[in-house]
């Protein structure tokens, strides 16, 4: 089938009819016109028809080394700093349509899938792995351009170091069964993005949380699949006006649990099962992370370019840029940006071949850029609010402004460099990115898009290079090496 269009993403997800439960109800007729989706909807849609659009098509698509259809450049696995490259301006053009705040643009999850894809050989030989499986998937999927979601965070039920899930039935998603036909699960994981507004469900386990090889297992399964459910969070899109909500209303990432009720995972879909050794190294020695965190970084760098140009923006139009204050807080969110192109950068110069003849970037610039981000995120959304002080809260409405009233609102709420529509309609952006429900989404997302930033600072500590560092002090202070 080859790069689909936007009138193909959505007619696909018409028809799968997939069981998505949102306030309590089960969701019927066409999900393309649900007003909880149809925003996110579009909008994916308008980014598969960047594929095809001639003036980047050819930064957006590959030839297929099997059907020479053109194919989703995400879906490409790297084998030169060049291809580097490419991925990158590909993510880039996807990123920019939404300023960034798509933290689950379809590149993503198939960046996801080309890194498994790329290291299928870490499962040969080992028990209950089928590197075959996720070798023949990835080209399924790349051929056909399917959409994903993903899952691998079990029920927040007790986080204390020595819970361990003792009950009839389980909580956490678990295999209960296999037969000839493949394995049975039954359970919920957290936290599925989309869940249920994609063609597939890409779910993995995190092995060194796992006190259960139940529990450890890799597979993709469709959307629609028989006993699985997507249980929705309450939306935030706060309504269906661009001017009143220009981020919610066509960006909002809906959040779901996703319920295994005796799922059955054909064989063939089945990438590993029942061995968390396996499921707690391939994360680690496959090219997962290289390649997701250079997918991220590059998105967030965008992001940041849009913050940097929204809280300019407010800057000129109500003329506060001579004050020091102001210059010092956008100092602040420049050297953010321009430290992450850095790393970025670096990445990418000092990216090598593996074990498996794929270009990596190089991880640790990708690991500090991870670990800076949910830091100055937040900041960068205070920063924002504090330009905008309260002129982010006397926001009126847009249908106001086509009322009797307008007269009053053109001459109250003028800025000092734009009308006082356009005055309103810059302030509600940056209200809608930093106060509203949504925006309050995004800065959590952000800050926990990799996982707890602890756990990320001591990953990088444990893993970062030292020892050249101790040489040089011992060789200074001529320590004698510890027999």
């Amino acid at each position: 089938m080859g790069a689909i269009n936007g009138k193909d993403y959505i007619n696909r997800l018409n028809q799968l009819n997939n069981e998505i439960w949102y306030d309590g109800e089960k969701i019927e007729g066409l999900l393309s016109e649900h007003p909880a989706f149809k925003g996110l909807i579009q909008s994916k849609a308008d980014l598969y028809d960047l594929q095809h659009d001639p003036k980047i098509k050819d930064e957006m698509t590959f030839i297929s080394p099997v059907s020479g259809e053109l194919i989703g450049l995400s879906y490409l696995q790297p084998k030169t700093k060049e291809d580097l490259i490419r991925r990158r301006k590909m993510i880039e053009h996807w990123a920019r349509y939404s300023g960034g705040i798509m933290g689950r643009s379809p590149d993503y999850l198939n960046t996801v899938l080309m890194s498994f894809a790329s290291s299928v050989s870490f499962f040969n030989n080992k028990d209950k792995c089928f590197p075959n499986n996720l070798q023949a998937f990835y080209e399924l999927a790349r051929e056909n351009d399917l959409s994903f979601t993903h899952t691998f965070i079990t029920p927040q039920v007790n986080r204390s170091y020595i819970y361990i899930e003792n009950t009839d039935e389980p909580i956490a998603a678990k295999v209960i069964d296999k037969n000839e036909e493949g394995i049975i699960i039954k359970g919920a994981r957290l936290l599925a993005t989309q869940g249920g507004l994609t063609d597939e469900v890409l779910v993995f386990s995190v092995g060194k949380f796992l006190f259960n090889e139940d529990e450890a297992f890799a597979f993709s399964i469709p959307s629609n699949t028989k006993g699985l459910k997507f249980i929705c969070r309450e939306t935030f899109i706060g309504g269906q006006s661009s001017f009143n909500h220009p981020l919610s209303s066509r960006f909002e990432e809906m959040d779901s649990i996703v319920v295994f009720d005796n799922v059955l995972v054909p064989w063939n879909r089945v990438f590993y099962y029942s061995n968390a050794e396996v499921a707690g190294e391939f994360p680690i020695q496959s090219s997962f992370h290289p390649f997701t965190k250079h997918q991220v970084l590059t998105r967030q760098i965008v992001k940041t370019e849009f913050v940097l140009g929204i809280a300019e923006l407010l800057i000129e139009t109500i003329n506060i840029s001579e004050y020091q204050h102001i210059q010092e807080k956008m100092s602040e969110i420049i050297i953010g940006l321009e430290t992450m192109k850095a790393l970025l950068e670096k990445s990418e110069n000092n990216a090598k071949l593996d074990e498996w003849g794929y270009m990596r970037p190089e991880i640790f610039p990708l690991q500090v850029a991870g670990n800076i981000f949910p830091k100055i995120y937040p900041r960068f959304t205070e920063i924002i609010q504090l330009i905008g002080a309260s002129g982010m809260i006397t926001l009126p409405t847009e249908k106001a402004f086509h009322s009797i009233i307008r007269n009053d609102l053109d001459f109250y709420l003028q800025g000092a460099t734009k009308t006082a529509e356009e005055r309103v309609k810059i302030f509600r952006l940056a209200w809608d990115l930093t106060m509203s429900s949504f925006g309050t989404r995004q800065t959590q997302y952000e800050r926990y898009f990799f996982g707890d930033p602890i756990r990320l600072s001591s990953d990088l500590y444990k893993k970062y290079p030292k020892n050249e560092y101790i040489k040089v002090i011992s060789n200074f202070l001529n320590l004698k090496k510890e027999e």
